[in-house]
């Protein structure tokens, strides 16, 4: 990343549909090569954020800055500066690989004598050197979402929104997808990127969390993890779980208690000196081989605790 001017800049976002207020006054900046990440619920608001960012939606009020240009005032000026992945795949299925390159570099604009060295830079970005004239409906979702990548990046945009790109792929094709998303920002390329997978969202340089419109929290990865839970997050392991959790919801000072895998995380008030007490506690109640100890909290840990504080207080306006 640099110190140059940001590439996309919000300030004070917001978006109705109706008496529906979808966005509540978002504001931020990405930086050129940074790799920003939206992380929240469903209907939380990154798809209207997004859509607004490429000109696909104006507006209710607030300014949106993309490459210099006012959304609201040249939309069409942003669509050209910009690569856009929707959540949907959006390539042709009864199309081969190369006939759906040639087309979206057409829709682009690219220029006739650099046409053949974009498609050869998208099928090899893809992995699907040898399979040009393959029917998009044959690849697997990991190569489909390659090469929508590779589509969206043949103008060669500095800007580039995604969508919940990989919702649907596995897991090694989505680390794959990963590693191209951080080739582009080396390359310089601003890459806004909304998901709902915990594990991308650490891939990120900085990470927005939203929910119900509004921005929740901004930061690294690291600084969102330190981020006060409200108490002491403790890590407790026994072999009935369903008896443990209910036991804890009910413990006085246990402010939050949550599966996580095979352990229970739970937010206890320090005063209450439940890392040492807490074991008891749950001998008390039936469960006498449970384990506790201190534990840095995860960014789901910090992402949990941060979103329901959001709730409450949004319940309480």
């Amino acid at each position: 990343m640099t110190t140059a001017s940001p590439q996309i800049v919000a300030q004070a976002l917001v978006k109705r549909f109706g008496a529906f207020e979808a966005l509540g006054g978002v504001s931020f900046e990405v930086a050129p090569g940074e790799v920003m990440g939206f992380l929240g619920p469903n209907g939380a608001g990154k798809s209207t954020l997004i859509r607004i960012l490429c000109g696909l939606l104006r507006p209710s009020s607030g300014r949106a800055l993309v490459a210099g240009i006012d959304v609201a005032k040249d939309p069409e000026g942003v669509r050209k500066r910009i690569g856009y992945m929707s959540q949907k795949f959006s390539l042709y299925n009864d199309l081969s690989v190369i006939e759906n390159l040639r087309f979206f570099g057409g829709i682009y604009g690219v220029p006739r004598q650099d046409m053949e060295a974009r498609l050869r830079f998208a099928v090899d970005m893809a992995g699907l050197a040898g399979q040009e004239d393959s029917l998009v409906a044959t690849l697997a979702g990991g190569w489909k979402q390659r090469l929508a990548l590779g589509a969206a990046i043949l103008h060669r945009p500095t800007i580039l929104f995604l969508d919940e790109p990989t919702s649907g792929v596995d897991p090694q094709s989505r680390r794959r997808f990963w590693n191209l998303i951080h080739t582009l920002g080396a390359e310089g390329v601003s890459v806004l990127v909304s998901t709902h997978y915990m594990d991308e969202a650490e891939y990120c340089n900085r990470i927005a969390l939203i929910n119900r419109g509004r921005l929740v929290a901004l930061g690294t990865p690291a600084e969102l993890k330190q981020r006060s839970l409200g108490g002491e997050l403790l890590e407790v392991r026994c072999r009935n779980l369903g008896a443990a959790i209910e036991a804890l919801r009910r413990a006085p000072g246990v402010r939050d208690a949550a599966v996580f895998g095979s352990t229970v995380h739970v937010v206890a008030d320090p005063a209450a000196n439940y890392r040492a007490g807490l074991a008891h506690y749950l001998a008390g109640h039936g469960i006498a081989d449970a384990g506790v100890r201190p534990i840095a909290p995860t960014l789901e840990d910090s992402f949990v605790s941060l979103v329901q504080a959001s709730s409450s207080a949004a319940e309480a306006r």
